[in-house]
């Protein structure tokens, strides 16, 4: 397991952890939209992650880009929402989950690793009341996506 992945699977057991009421997915959500209110944020995320591995390209050649950037936005909105177990951010998970598996899309664990560092990178530049606080909200929420598309690959 890489570095990056084993720090995530540590972010993943603090996920309980709450700060001055407000909630990781509080924080979370507040600076998905911060990032979300410049047009250019999930393109730029998706440049970074292209840029991050030859194999990661050959996964991504065929893609609609505008389709998937309004796809992703909100699979990170219901991202927050699944780690608070509400309903429908669960079912989307799971069918993330299973379209991504090694039977369908094949995502392989490492790519995981270069998706988080790529998003990671790409809030903390959009949102400019980033901090500490907000990146290990990030890591959070992020993180326990992550473990469950780890799980079910």
């Amino acid at each position: 397991m890489t570095e990056s992945l084993q720090s995530t699977e540590r972010v993943i057991q603090m996920m309980a952890v709450q700060r001055a009421d407000r909630t990781d997915k509080d924080i979370f959500l507040d600076s998905l939209e911060r990032c979300l209110a410049d047009e250019s944020f999930i393109p730029t995320f998706y440049q970074r992650f292209l840029a991050s591995s030859e194999d990661v390209r050959e996964k991504f050649k065929h893609t609609s880009f505008k389709k998937q950037n309004k796809m992703l936005a909100r699979s990170l909105r219901l991202a927050a929402g699944a780690t608070k177990g509400e309903s429908e951010s669960l079912a989307e998970l799971r069918e993330r989950a299973e379209t991504h598996d090694r039977y369908h899309l094949n995502i392989s664990p490492e790519y995981y690793t270069f998706w988080l560092d790529a998003i990671l990178e790409s809030a903390r530049e959009f949102d400019d009341s980033w901090s500490e606080e907000v990146e290990l909200a990030w890591k959070n929420i992020l993180g326990f996506v992550i473990h469950h598309m780890l799980k079910q690959y």
